[in-house]
């Protein structure tokens, strides 16, 4: 469990939000509004299986956000992530929230929100955890130049 702030109702959950770690470019983050990207909120383990086998099975990566309404941060990121999605189509993007599916967000480690992890061939091939969109931006761009140098 992480650390406990006063700022907001997360930390109360089971999962903190990074806003109890960081709130570092808050101002910035109000600012943003990207446009509605193309991101698939997965409700049941089925959904799941559906996209990653979409992923696997067309060479894609799947870019998961795992997220929670309570969460602060996660509405920072939240735009962000949907105009990545739109910019990225070749990559699949996904929303999973950690209290509908908590079991299997403990199974992906998800310890605090946001977290967003890029899987390759089903595999972790990175992961952010917290609202800094710039490294969310590089983090996707460097995942996407890794699927123009596949042979």
């Amino acid at each position: 469990m992480g650390n406990r702030c006063a700022r907001t109702p997360c930390c109360r959950k089971l999962w903190s939000c990074i806003c109890c770690i960081s709130n570092k470019d808050e101002a910035q983050a109000r600012s943003q509004h990207g446009p509605k990207g193309k991101v698939h909120p997965v409700t049941k383990i089925e959904k799941w299986e559906e996209k990653i086998a979409e992923a696997n099975n067309n060479g894609m990566i799947l870019v998961v956000y795992f997220s929670a309404p309570w969460c602060v941060p996660c509405k920072k990121i939240e735009p962000v992530f949907k105009k990545l999605a739109s910019r990225y189509p070749s990559m699949i993007f996904v929303t999973i929230d950690v209290e509908e599916l908590a079991e299997f967000s403990d199974e992906w480690n998800v310890e605090a929100t946001p977290t967003i992890v890029f899987l390759k061939d089903g595999r972790q091939m990175d992961k952010l955890v917290g609202a800094e969109t710039s490294e969310l931006q590089k983090k996707t761009a460097a995942a996407a130049d890794l699927l123009l140098k596949k042979p």
